[in-house]
């Protein structure tokens, strides 16, 4: 596990800690660290994010892929910029999720890489994204700083299900504090219970949810009690680019 953040690096290793077939031998938080571990224990997959110090997950990726092409690599970054994501699987690279979508389609994106299988989050258009080349990967690399920038996400609705509530805001959680953390606007629908739960966790990641709400970005909507009895978690989120 290669994660700068700690809340959602432990948000990784606890959803990951779920399945008794997997077991996490390592965290590390930079580049060079992920290079080194890789090499050292040659484990079966690397999630691996792109923004992190020492060295950048695209190039971290291209070294581990000369040294241990035997472990496969699944991608989960924030960035969603259809160039970084190419250039990410264009080092041979196994998978792509986006970190907002973590919280539905990480252990599923696990399960196909493990099996051989390229994933690309339902996000992304699957053929829009096939094998690339190193070429592809320098070229996303080289533009990493302004693609961080430039976030380019297409404009759509999606809808989620969920069997409990954990995982509806673990996932609801990083999808907010991504939005907010990159100055845009998000609305969110939901119960008096879910509501105050998603404050105590964006406050743990690290999001002024105070300053968000004065600014105008962060509108939360409390559905009536009648919609509360039928509605056992609820939520709309809408981002504002």
């Amino acid at each position: 596990m290669v994660e700068d953040s700690e809340p959602f690096r432990k948000f990784i290793c606890s959803t990951l800690g779920e399945k008794p077939e997997l077991q996490i031998v390592a965290e590390v938080t930079d580049g060079l660290q992920a290079v080194q571990k890789a090499e050292e224990l040659q484990p079966d997959i690397i999630v691996l994010d792109i923004g992190l110090p020492s060295l950048n997950g695209i190039e971290a990726a291209r070294r581990i892929r000369r040294l241990v092409p035997q472990s496969k690599i699944l991608f989960v970054s924030q960035e969603s910029s259809a160039d970084v994501v190419r250039g990410a699987l264009g080092t041979g690279a196994h998978g792509y999720v986006l970190k907002t979508d973590a919280g539905r389609e990480l252990v599923e994106g696990v399960n196909a890489v493990l099996r051989g299988e390229q994933f690309v989050g339902r996000r992304f258009s699957r053929r829009d994204f096939v094998e690339g080349s190193d070429e592809v990967a320098s070229g996303a690399n080289n533009s990493f700083a302004s693609s961080r920038r430039n976030l380019d996400i297409d404009r759509r609705h999606e809808a989620g299900f969920y069997s409990d509530d954990r995982p509806f805001l673990n996932g609801v959680t990083q999808f907010i504090g991504t939005a907010l953390k990159a100055g845009n606007a998000a609305i969110v629908v939901a119960t008096e219970s879910h509501r105050n739960s998603l404050l105590g966790r964006l406050a743990a990641h690290g999001v002024d949810i105070a300053a968000a709400i004065v600014q105008g970005r962060y509108t939360r909507w409390m559905l009536p009690t009648r919609s509360q009895e039928s509605w056992s978690m609820g939520c709309l989120i809408q981002l504002d680019f």
